[in-house]
């Protein structure tokens, strides 16, 4: 976003060295999303705990506003200033080519907040015909998801009123060799480089381990949002666990490497598995990997799952609220897994 203090942003970022790995910003930006803990803070509120986001220095809520679906239609549009008030500073959103108009629904919200939030967004990438998951793209290839991504950028901004988001995804990546595709980078160098995005990410939900352990091999993201549960990856072809998942537990040397390379992590899909059958048949699938500290918490079990996932791996959760209730209840987990996990 154009906050007020940062209108000469695109201007500076033409004159600097905008691509390299530290987002650039304007002296003006400087003074205010840098002080001297050289964190950027927003919108914090007490009751509301924050975590730094990786590399990016944003100190983020620990609960994120999911927009994608839950603005769909203007949906739950309403929810968004009760999730500001309450703290929430980190909003994502994601491209009319998946979540239709949501972008738009949120930009009367963005307008009337710019500088006091975080805001990301993502774009799916379009099959290409004839390639080979698994297989090195071509140059072509490349620059063909080069040149959608880019188009489904800039639409985003018009979507949302804007000349400029905090972060852009390449979203529901399932090839690490997407992930290491250099016409990619390129395009999101350039994009930054016009002033148009600050950082880049992966969300991913299907093989998420093997694109997750790409992009710490690149060492050109910023930021993960992967399907994770206290049981281990969540896969969302099958909308179940990844069968033979190692648990989130065992999985904590992968995402400490991932965060000792700056990435920061967003979990997502804490919850859905529980939700998977259309009932309560899988309310207490992750009751087995908890303390009976948390068991006896008082916490539902959606509840206990976003508090667990906090606590082992992830900077922040995700989630796509669409009623006061919904939103509630995930304002308590997040505040009650600092009570319940300490975490270094």
């Amino acid at each position: 976003m154009t906050a007020p203090y940062e209108m000469n942003r695109r201007a500076f970022i033409k004159t600097t060295a905008a691509a390299t790995a530290t987002a650039a910003v304007a002296p003006s930006a400087r003074a205010q999303d840098a002080p001297a803990d050289g964190l950027i803070h927003r919108n914090e509120r007490s009751g509301m705990p924050y975590r730094k986001l990786g590399r990016t220095n944003f100190m983020c809520s620990h609960l994120v506003f999911g927009g994608g679906a839950a603005l769909m239609g203007g949906k739950a549009v309403r929810l968004l200033t009760a999730a500001f008030d309450a703290g929430v500073n980190f909003y994502d959103l994601g491209s009319n080519a998946y979540y239709k108009g949501s972008e738009r629904a949120f930009a009367p919200f963005l307008a009337a907040h710019r500088g006091k939030i975080w805001v990301t967004s993502k774009a799916p990438l379009r099959p290409i015909d004839g390639y080979e998951p698994g297989k090195p793209l071509t140059v072509e290839q490349g620059r063909f998801l080069a040149d959608y991504w880019t188009g489904l950028l800039n639409a985003s901004l018009t979507d949302l009123g804007t000349d400029y988001v905090d972060a852009y995804y390449l979203m529901g990546v399932g090839d690490p060799e997407v992930v290491r595709c250099e016409q990619l980078h390129e395009a999101f160098l350039k994009a930054k480089q016009a002033g148009k995005v600050g950082h880049w990410g992966v969300s991913t939900h299907k093989r998420a381990q093997q694109v997750l352990e790409a992009m710490i091999g690149t060492g050109w993201y910023d930021l993960a949002m992967i399907a994770i549960t206290p049981a281990g990856w969540y896969d969302w072809d099958s909308k179940s666990l990844l069968p033979g998942t190692p648990t989130m537990v065992e999985l904590q040397p992968t995402l400490q490497r991932a965060r000792d390379a700056g990435i920061g992590l967003v979990g997502m899909k804490a919850a859905r598995y529980l939700s998977s059958r259309g009932g309560k048949e899988l309310a207490n699938a992750f009751d087995g990997h908890y303390s009976d500290k948390l068991m006896q918490s008082g916490l539902s079990p959606w509840q206990r799952s976003y508090a667990f996932v906090l606590a082992h791996g992830v900077d922040v959760v995700n989630s796509d609220m669409q009623n006061f209730a919904h939103f509630k209840e995930n304002l308590t987990a997040v505040q009650r897994s600092a009570e319940l996990f300490v975490r270094a």
